[in-house]
C-alpha cells in the first residue's frame, strides 16, 4: 500500500507541476499580448490573447479569470483593428474583419462592439463607393452605394451618389429613382440640381439628333427640377425649328432673364424682337431692338428696324 501511495503522490505532484506550467505558459501569453498592444502592435497582441484565451479555458474553472480578461478584450481589439483598415482604405479587408468582429463579439457577449460593426459596415461600403466614384469605376461604385441602401433606405446622400453612378452609366430611369429617393431623404436640392443636370444633356442629345419636340420636352423635364438657363436655351432653338414662334419667345425670355450677360445675350435679344415683329407686336418688337441699339454686331440693324416701326 505504501508503494501505491508513493505512486499516486508522485502522479499528483506531477499534475500539480503541469498545471502550474499551463497556467504559467497562460497568463506570459496574456501579458505578451498586453505588451504589444501597449506598443500598437494588434495584430500580434490579438494572436497572444487569442492563444491565452484558448490555454485559459483548457484549465477549466483555474483558468477562468484569464479567459474572461481575453474575452472582454479581443472583440474590442479586433474592432480596432477593422477601423485602421478602413483608414487605411482596405475596404475588402476591413468588411471581413467586421463580420468576424461581429461573429466573435456576439459570441462574448460584447454587444456594444457588435452594435458598432454591423454600423462600421455601411460606412466602410459608402467610402469604398466614393473612391469609386471617384475613379470613374460607376458599375463598383453603383454596388457600393447599393450594399448602403440595402442596410438603410433612407440614407439620402448614399441614394444620391448612386443617381451619379448611374447617370454616368447613362441608366436614367435607374438615376431619377434614385434622385428622387435622395431628395425624399433630405436631399431634395441636390438631387433636383443632378435631374436637371441629366435632362438637359438628354435635350442636347436630341437637339443634335434634330428631334426638337424631344429637345423641348427634355427641356421642359430638366425645368421640372431646376430651372436651367441651357434647357430654356436648347428649347427655343427646338421651337424655332418647329416654327413655334411664340413658345420661341417664352423659352428665349427666361433665357435671358436667368442670364443676362450670356455671351450670346445680343443674338437672343435680336431673335426675340425678329420674332415679336413677324408676330405684328410692334412695341415688344422696340423694346428688344432698343436693347440692342449699342450692340458692335446687332446695333446698326436694330437701329434701321427701329425706323420702320
Amino acid at each position: 500500500m505504501k508503494k501505491i501511495f508513493l505512486l499516486i503522490t508522485a502522479a499528483a505532484m506531477s499534475a500539480g507541476v503541469m498545471f502550474a506550467q499551463d497556467i504559467n505558459q497562460a497568463t506570459e501569453s496574456y501579458n505578451n499580448g498586453a505588451m504589444e498592444l501597449q506598443m500598437g502592435n494588434k495584430e500580434a497582441a490579438l494572436e497572444h490573447f487569442q492563444t491565452a484565451l484558448s490555454m485559459a479555458e483548457a484549465l477549466g474553472d483555474e483558468g477562468m479569470d484569464i479567459a474572461n480578461n481575453c474575452k472582454g478584450t479581443i472583440p474590442a481589439l479586433m474592432a480596432s483593428i477593422a477601423k485602421d483598415m478602413i483608414k487605411a482604405e482596405n475596404y475588402e479587408g476591413a468588411l471581413e474583419q467586421l463580420a468576424k468582429t461581429a461573429e466573435v463579439a456576439e459570441l462574448y457577449g460584447a454587444s456594444d462592439v457588435v452594435e458598432d460593426a454591423k454600423t462600421l459596415v455601411p460606412q466602410v461600403h459608402m467610402s469604398k463607393g466614393n473612391d469609386l466614384l471617384n475613379a470613374k469605376d460607376f458599375a463598383g461604385a453603383a454596388a457600393a452605394y447599393q450594399q448602403v441602401l440595402d442596410a438603410d433606405a433612407a440614407n439620402g446622400m448614399a441614394a444620391l451618389r448612386l443617381g451619379m453612378a448611374l447617370g454616368s452609366q447613362g441608366k436614367v430611369a435607374e438615376a431619377e429613382a434614385a434622385y428622387l429617393q435622395a431628395a425624399a431623404n433630405g436631399q431634395e436640392k441636390n438631387a433636383h440640381k443632378q435631374l436637371s443636370t441629366i435632362y438637359v444633356k438628354q435635350a442636347q442629345a436630341a437637339s443634335k439628333a434634330k428631334k426638337y419636340q424631344e429637345t423641348i420636352d427634355f427641356a421642359a423635364k430638366s425645368n421640372e427640377y431646376l430651372e436651367n438657363a441651357n434647357a430654356y436655351r436648347l428649347a427655343a432653338g427646338a421651337a424655332q425649328q418647329l416654327g413655334k414662334n411664340a413658345e420661341c419667345i417664352g423659352f428665349y425670355e427666361k433665357y435671358i432673364a436667368l442670364k443676362p450677360n450670356a455671351k450670346d445675350a445680343g443674338a437672343v435679344k435680336y431673335t426675340i424682337a425678329a420674332l415679336y415683329q413677324q408676330t405684328g407686336n410692334k412695341e415688344k418688337a422696340k423694346e428688344y431692338y432698343q436693347m440692342i441699339v449699342s450692340d458692335p454686331q446687332y446695333g446698326a440693324t436694330a437701329q434701321e428696324q427701329l425706323k420702320t416701326l
